[in-house]
């Protein structure tokens, strides 16, 4: 049998980007990621951008391996999560939605660019997905387009995933709807 799939995105639940940027939250360890893209100063010269903070709590990899889930990174990150993020958090390489050309591309309809690739590759799998994106447009095209269960849980992008997130993931895993439908 199956376990269902949980779509994880990188910053927002994972690295709490917005929280106060002078004060990393508590558990949490600091890694620089280089940037590969460059910008045209003021003088026209090019200048390489500095490289990016990200604040990870190595605990969360732990408790994520035990939900129940099969892990998938649903995040810009795509394959460079398990470069950067995964080895922090004591994950395997997981596999990656390829988002391709919808990468970051606003929708006409104000559905996030990422829900029509995840409801494609869980292909009627139960599913969670945490993120700090997801509208009510995003829970009406899950309900619209995916076969199984689906949870689009939001994450708070100041604080990231905390015990109550967790809580609610594992909730929807052991659920008997969940298996159900993946059986």
């Amino acid at each position: 049998m199956n376990r269902p799939l949980l779509f994880l995105d990188v910053d927002g639940p994972l690295n709490p980007y917005a929280a106060q940027p002078e004060r990393r939250p508590d558990g949490y360890t600091t890694i620089r990621v280089p940037r590969n893209d460059t910008y045209e100063g003021d003088g026209g010269f090019p200048f390489r951008r500095r490289p990016l903070r990200v604040w990870l709590n190595p605990e969360h990899g732990r408790v994520l391996l035990h939900l129940g889930f099969e892990l998938c990174w649903a995040t810009t990150w795509m394959d460079d999560a398990n470069r950067w993020i995964a080895p922090v958090l004591g994950l395997p390489e997981l596999p990656f939605v390829d988002f391709g050309d919808v990468l970051r591309q606003e929708r006409p309809d104000g559905v996030h660019w990422k829900t029509g690739p995840l409801v494609d590759y869980a292909g009627g799998r139960p599913f969670a997905w945490v993120d700090d994106e997801q509208s009510d447009l995003d829970r009406a095209y899950v309900a619209a387009h995916h076969q199984g269960p689906g949870l689009l849980h939001h994450v708070n992008p100041r604080i990231g995933l905390r015990e109550n997130d967790f809580r609610a993931l594992a909730d929807f895993a052991d659920s008997p709807h969940t298996w159900r439908a993946n059986g």
